[in-house]
């Protein structure tokens, strides 16, 4: 354990380089079977930092159920652990390790890898991200852990993931929504496009009861969020409002950058403004500090 050197590689691989040591463990998850490593549920631990946190008890039930027939048929990535010897760390795989534990499942199948803390949480945040039962808040907390955490830009997260870079920005733009709002998100009872169309609205968390409440759909939602309008002021121009898609990903970049809804209003004579809502004291006194910093 003395010799195992877990800094040894940090950030300098890269996030796409990362990626590949992702995609090879899944691969080799898929074709070992027997002859994996059995180790005691015991002597395996959860990451403190792992970034998923919700874990539906229903699902955890039915993959409890599973096991309990089949056992546990994708192996658990682990590392050895940093502070106890003979025991190990969770990278990858902690809903299985919940689930065999229900299933009263003594040991499990792991894959152990040499990981620094460093690759660890970015190991797992990769791999959270690939899943195709994660929310969107979870997907885009993940996102955040990968920028704010190691700095990685969203080109570079664009690049590796291939996800586009709007994708990426939107759903960045929806961990700006006040608490009331994620939860429904996070229950299932709004989409992401629902949740994207709030986020501009002056009073999104009573606006998302509204949309559950009367189970409308996204285009709906997008009217609702607008607000009336007022035909006697409404002048010709408006219905060429349309932004072009250059200023609307820059708005999204903006957006998730400072955490608060960014409007762009650029004219033909190449003047414009730029509006930023904050919906906390706390979120204007970031501004102020972003702003403070930069002059």
């Amino acid at each position: 354990m003395n010799d195992r050197k877990p800094e040894r590689r940090g950030l300098g691989r890269g996030l796409s380089a990362l990626m590949a040591d992702v995609s090879h463990t899944q691969d080799a998850a898929a074709e070992q079977r027997s002859s994996d490593q059995l180790v005691p549920v015991e002597n395996i631990h959860a990451n403190a930092e792992q970034p998923r946190r919700d874990f539906d008890p229903e699902k955890l039930q039915e993959l409890s159920a599973s096991i309990k027939e089949k056992g546990v048929l994708q192996p658990i990535v682990v590392r050895p652990s940093p502070s106890q010897d003979g025991l190990f760390e969770i990278v990858a795989g902690e809903r299985r390790w919940r689930a065999a534990q229900m299933a009263q499942v003594h040991a499990v199948p792991v894959i152990v890898r040499d990981l620094s803390d460093t690759e660890v949480l970015e190991f797992a945040i990769i791999e959270n991200i690939q899943r195709a039962d994660l929310n969107p808040l979870e997907e885009a907390a993940g996102y955040k852990q990968l920028i704010e955490r190691f700095g990685h830009t969203q080109e570079k997260i664009s690049e590796a993931m291939g996800k586009s870079r709007s994708h990426i920005a939107n759903l960045l733009r929806l961990l700006t929504l006040p608490p009331e709002v994620t939860m429904l998100l996070r229950q299932g009872q709004l989409s992401a496009g629902h949740a994207r169309a709030l986020i501009t609205a002056e009073n999104p968390a009573q606006l998302a009861q509204t949309v559950v409440a009367r189970g409308l759909n996204v285009r709906e939602t997008e009217t609702l969020a607008r607000g009336p309008i007022d035909k006697s002021v409404r002048k010709p121009r408006d219905r060429k409002s349309d932004k072009d898609a250059d200023t609307v990903v820059l708005e999204q970049d903006l957006s998730a950058n400072l955490g608060m809804a960014v409007e762009i209003d650029h004219r033909a004579g190449g003047e414009g403004q730029i509006i930023i809502r904050y919906q906390r004291l706390d979120q204007l006194d970031q501004l102020c500090q972003l702003l403070s910093t930069s002059s």
